[in-house]
Formats: structure tokens, sequence, C-alpha cells
């Protein structure tokens, strides 16, 4: 499996809105979408570089993981937390479409963004996931996330768990070894 991140481009529009249609009826919001694609993309851009951002929002790498040219999936990587994130989203938010689960995307999804995060010198990193969400739990722990608790806020149960950047345990890590195209 060669699975890359990489910033979205303007072919993505239509894969990634279908994705985030289907994740839509989960509840689960898989792309930030207000305004036009071109809209999106400046965004995402601004957010990447951090410069002349929005109140409530921290420097973030919004990137599609792409497997053999198709987009099953993607993340976001913040490189701050705020007080929202410290109680909900943590550094890492990820999330692949329905027909390429199962079949190990999210792990290394998760994997390459620890990595990045160990090169940005992020050394603790909080990973959040619903309670309910075994699939998602279960891809934290094989990357060596360790439960801090379960908490309850607005009606959701929200398990927290940390991760070492230096110390992690996923599978087919080395340092230096993701494929980052940003």
């Amino acid at each position: 499996m060669a699975l890359l991140l990489r910033p979205p481009q303007y072919r993505d529009e239509v894969t990634l809105r279908r994705i985030h249609e289907q994740l839509r009826r989960d509840d689960f919001t898989f792309l930030p979408m207000e305004g036009t694609w071109d809209e999106f993309l400046e965004r995402v851009d601004r957010e990447a570089s951090g410069i002349e951002l929005p109140p409530g929002r921290v420097r973030a790498e919004f990137l599609v993981a792409e497997v053999n040219g198709v987009p099953i999936g993607r993340v976001s990587i913040r490189h701050q937390l705020n007080d929202y994130l410290l109680t909900f989203g943590g550094h890492v938010g990820y999330a692949v479409a329905p027909e390429h689960r199962r079949r190990g995307y999210a792990t290394e999804i998760l994997r390459q963004s620890i990595a990045r995060l160990r090169t940005i010198g992020v050394e603790q990193i909080l990973v959040t996931c619903d309670k309910n969400n075994s699939a998602s739990r279960a891809v934290i722990e094989t990357c060596g996330g360790q439960l801090e608790r379960i908490s309850t806020t607005e009606g959701r149960s929200t398990c927290r768990y940390w991760i070492s950047a230096n110390s992690h345990h996923c599978p087919g890590d080395s340092i230096g070894s993701s494929r980052f195209r940003v």
C-alpha cells in the first residue's frame, strides 16, 4: 500500500464532495465546506500557512489521503490546540471513505500524521474519537495511543488518547519514512 498525503487539488472536488455526502449521513463532517471549491482551497492554503487565521482557528494542514491516484480519505493535522480541540478534536482528525475501510488506511494516515507532527516539534499528540467508534479506537491504540479518559461534554462521550511522537509503535513506522507532498 502506497498511501500519499497531499493537499487537495481542483481535480479532487467531485470525489471529495461524494465522500463528504456519504459521511454526513453518519453525522461526520468530512469537508469544512462553506462557499465555492476555490474558496475552500484558498482556506486550506491559508490554514496551512498559519497566516491571517480567523478567530478560533489554528494552523492546520488539511490533506487528502490518496492510494494509486484515488482519494480515499482525508486528515487534518493541527500544529497546536485551542480549547475546542483540547476537548473534541485533538491534533489529528482523519476519515476514510466507507468503501475503502478495513484495509489499514486509517492506521497509515494516523502513522504519517504522527511522523509529520514529530517533524514540526509536537512531542505529545492528542487524538480523540467518539466512545462508540471502536474502529477508530483500535487505530489509535495500534499507533500507541494511551487512553487518558473518556469525557462527556455537551452529550458527546469522547475518548482522549495521547501518543508520544518519539516512541509510538505504529506498524510500519520508521522515522522519516512518511510520504508527504505539501
